[in-house]
């Protein structure tokens, strides 16, 4: 038991849910039926730049699209903690909406572990933490056996 009394939200609100079954949060484009995320991108298609955008829960899965290793520090709102442990990212088709999201990859995998066309599950990890919050993001975690390079956990 560690005794973690540390509140569990967002490091960025409006992003994506928490729980069990976290969602990302996009926008569906009323007259193209298009996606956005995150939601507040919905205007920024040239072609429906006036166009009403519905909030959604995006899938919670779809297949590795790219993926690497991030050897330096991502910009914010990453909290670069010293030293940098570099992290795996994946470009990830969500599965319905056929659009490509960048994430973090659950701790435990490596480039080694992935390849392209890979189901993935949306899972929510800690990006930071302080003596009051851990601050959690999005990650994408294989779907499937853990790699035998693994180790870390995830919370999904």
């Amino acid at each position: 038991m560690t005794g973690n009394t540390r509140q569990r939200v967002p490091a960025v609100e409006g992003f994506f849910t928490i729980g069990d079954e976290p969602h990302l949060i996009g926008g569906r484009l009323a007259d193209s039926g298009g996606y956005c995320f995150p939601l507040h991108l919905g205007g920024s298609d040239p072609g429906n730049s006036a166009g009403e955008v519905e909030e959604v829960a995006l899938s919670r899965t779809g297949r590795i699209w790219s993926f690497t290793n991030s050897t330096y520090p991502p910009p914010p709102p990453f909290i670069i903690t010293e030293p940098y442990v570099p992290v795996v990212v994946a470009a990830v088709e969500l599965e319905l909406e056929k659009m490509v999201v960048l994430g973090q990859v659950a701790p435990g995998w490596t480039v080694d572990d992935l390849e392209v066309g890979m189901e993935v599950e949306l899972v929510t990890g800690v990006l930071h933490e302080d003596e009051e919050c851990e601050y959690l993001t999005w990650q994408w975690r294989p779907i499937g056996d853990r790699p035998v390079s693994g180790g870390g956990d995830s919370d999904g």
